[in-house]
């Protein structure tokens, strides 16, 4: 990474932005919804770096990064946008490939994305969505600050919707009407996280979709899978369509385990769950249980990634990048350690 890149992820690190790695498309390398939720630190975008070339940066929008940004790619609505909004004049703006990102702080205050601001086509970005930032290349163009975050205004009160109800009242609301019903599989915790939440924009479809699969691999019924996920999404502030519903009754081509479920829902709290591994306990096809008098003969480092394998991946053998970002390793180091695991035979 040279200095220009490391000098600006420092900088939008400071302003707390969540920040995701896109390509030359402005496509996401990386499953980038769970990053709505939670912040990539610097390790995670060095590790980006090395993994993928010719990375542009994404700074996620929203609550998350306390930021909204209009984007405007018809420079003929400028004249009309500034008569609306006199502020884009003074606050941050970058030079897109197009036009113009003109970034505002949240700073608590709620606004929705829409692609008609104004009834117009202009683009206001907020939750649920992310921008190319600087200094990223797009098409031989460079995305550049014309004026710096340090000049970024406070979103117009124009652009502010009604204050949101508290969540916790959301929840008191919602969920006395949606008592969480009895099904099988009390054990995995992270059904009932999914049942007990209000499921917000974003999350709903993995959400529900993954609590679909999980009831079903738990052994209910797929008429009362269906019905629970019904019954869960009647009790949302913003429900799926019966359109949106019928694609989450399709079944995984495997079993969702905690990883698959981790890496989808960033929500979750694998701490809390009595079922870390099949019905609570390692079994004898457990990874480390087949190879338990392989472990004394292994290094730390390889002993290590033995006893990732057999409990968080457990059933799964992960690439090296997935097991390297687990353990905060080096991919080279966790690379040499699976090779000599593999031929230690411990595993196929």
């Amino acid at each position: 990474m040279n200095y220009i890149y490391r000098n600006v992820i420092n900088e939008y690190l400071k302003y707390e932005y969540s920040l995701i790695p896109i390509n030359s498309e402005k496509k996401p390398y990386i499953y980038w919804k769970p990053f709505q939720y939670k912040k990539a630190n610097i390790e995670d975008v060095f590790d980006w770096y090395n993994r993928f070339c010719d990375i542009n940066i994404g700074i996620v929008t929203g609550d998350i990064s306390k930021l909204a940004v209009i984007d405007v790619d018809d420079l003929n609505l400028l004249p009309e946008l500034k008569e609306y909004l006199p502020e884009i004049k003074e606050t941050t703006r970058v030079r897109t490939r197009r036009g113009y990102h003109y970034y505002f702080s949240l700073n608590g205050e709620y606004v929705k994305s829409t692609n008609s601001l104004f009834g117009k086509r202009l683009e206001l970005r907020s939750n649920g969505t992310y921008v190319v930032a600087s200094p990223s290349i797009i098409k031989a163009h460079r995305y550049v600050y014309e004026i710096p975050l340090s000049e970024m205004l406070p979103l117009p009160k124009i652009l502010i919707k009604k204050e949101r109800e508290p969540v916790s009242n959301l929840e008191d609301r919602k969920h006395k009407a949606f008592k969480i019903p009895k099904y099988h599989g009390q054990k995995v915790d992270c059904i009932g996280q999914i049942l007990s939440r209000d499921l917000q924009e974003g999350e709903r479809n993995n959400s529900l979709f993954i609590l679909y699969n999980l009831l079903l691999q738990n052994k209910n019924t797929e008429e009362y899978s269906k019905k629970l996920v019904i019954e869960k999404n009647k009790s949302l502030s913003k429900s799926l369509t019966k359109l949106e519903l019928k694609k989450i009754y399709r079944k995984a081509s495997y079993n969702y385990g905690c990883v698959g479920i981790r890496d989808r829902l960033a929500y979750i709290k694998c701490e809390v769950c009595e079922y870390r591994f099949k019905d609570g306990e390692l079994k004898d096809s457990n990874i480390l249980i087949k190879n338990i008098r392989i472990l004394p003969k292994l290094s730390n480092t390889q002993r290590g990634i033995a006893c990732l394998l057999g409990t968080v991946f457990e059933g799964k053998i992960p690439s090296v990048y997935r097991i390297a970002k687990e353990t905060n390793m080096d991919w080279r180091i966790v690379n040499n350690a699976m090779k000599s695991l593999k031929k230690k035979g411990f595993f196929d």
